[in-house]
């Protein structure tokens, strides 16, 4: 073989090489979505108990729970803003995640004991008649794969570190539809009610000192 075909021979060996590095990286997974930071600018950590506190400070006051006809209680807010307000802890869906990251599913369980025998998890519940909104509940489903108590953290679109909660399960159901929903506040009788399916209440995550 003269110098001119090994060169294009090496050439050839270079492309080929270059051409599977290529393919073996499209085919590599995406990297994790992004953490969830706290008011600090920290990750979200599993286990580890949190105060959810509206964005805006007119908004009403941390989350916590309502009696709102009895057992089981609602998830709402205190009706102003202060150190009042109960903390949740949050468990990742996919087993082994230590972080709670956007986009990912995740159960919501306030660090508290009430007199229901119902679990302090959050779930969604029933339809509001009057307002047409779906409540947010506490209560655990039995099944491991049941939809309704999980729920995800989505950024919002202006400010840092300020999210949006929502319901929308596909890491539970990837092959599911759902009716998704953001939640939000709702008035009620002077108090403040969680729901979904209305206005938009951005949060921030305080890490419980």
């Amino acid at each position: 073989m003269n110098s001119f075909g090994f060169m294009r021979l090496i050439g050839s060996l270079s492309f080929m090489i270059w051409l599977i590095l290529a393919i073996s990286a499209a085919a590599q997974p995406s990297s994790s979505p992004a953490p969830v930071l706290d008011s600090a600018g920290s990750p979200l950590e599993a286990g580890v108990e949190y105060y959810i506190n509206p964005a805006i400070t007119d908004n009403g006051g941390r989350f916590t729970l309502i009696n709102r006809n009895g057992c089981p209680f609602n998830v709402g807010q205190e009706n102003v803003s202060g150190l009042e307000g109960l903390p949740v802890i949050f468990t990742p869906f996919l087993e082994g995640e230590t972080v709670i990251r956007e986009d990912r599913d995740f159960k919501i369980v306030f660090s508290a004991a009430t007199i229901c025998v119902q679990s302090t998890a959050w779930k969604v519940g029933e339809t509001d008649a009057a307002s047409g909104r779906r409540l947010i509940v506490t209560g655990e489903s039995q099944s491991k794969l049941a939809t309704d108590n999980y729920f995800r953290i989505v950024k919002a679109q202006v400010g840092d570190n300020i999210y949006n909660i929502s319901w929308c399960p596909t890491d539970v159901c990837p092959t599911c539809k759902f009716n998704c929903g953001t939640a939000g506040g709702l008035d009620e009788n002077g108090k403040i009610l969680l729901a979904l399916d209305g206005n938009v209440l951005p949060v921030t995550f305080e890490r419980r000192a």
